[in-house]
């Protein structure tokens, strides 16, 4: 099996609801995301590529236009706000375009990162 990343950058807002009052997530707060990609394949194009990355650009023009500098709630809803769920949120647009994505990670600092893989 070949498999290939790619990794994103953008900086956003967000506010965790449901938590307690002295919770530090349940305050509006910002990260400075980097969202992997992962692809994979049994077998490589005529280029000898899983896919070629940039390809991939897509899916920075959409975090660039749409997420970069927003506020995630406003953009995404309430329910999608978590790594986890912005890990589902970003796994589903990008297999909507690419067969080959295997998986998506979110890291939200240097020391934390979701994963969604079916």
């Amino acid at each position: 099996m070949y498999r290939i990343w790619k990794e994103f950058h953008f900086s956003a807002s967000h506010q965790l609801h449901g938590l307690s009052d002295d919770h530090p997530c349940a305050r509006l707060h910002g990260h400075n995301y980097v969202v992997e990609i992962e692809l994979e394949s049994e077998t490589l194009d005529s280029s000898g590529f899983v896919r070629d990355y940039k390809e991939l650009g897509a899916f920075k023009a959409y975090v660039d236009e749409t997420l970069d500098h927003r506020h995630l709630n406003d953009v995404l809803g309430d329910d999608c706000v978590t790594a986890e769920g912005m890990a589902k949120h970003f796994f589903d647009w990008c297999r909507q375009r690419w067969s080959e994505v295997s998986a998506v990670r979110v890291r939200e600092t240097p020391k934390t990162c979701a994963e969604f893989r079916p």
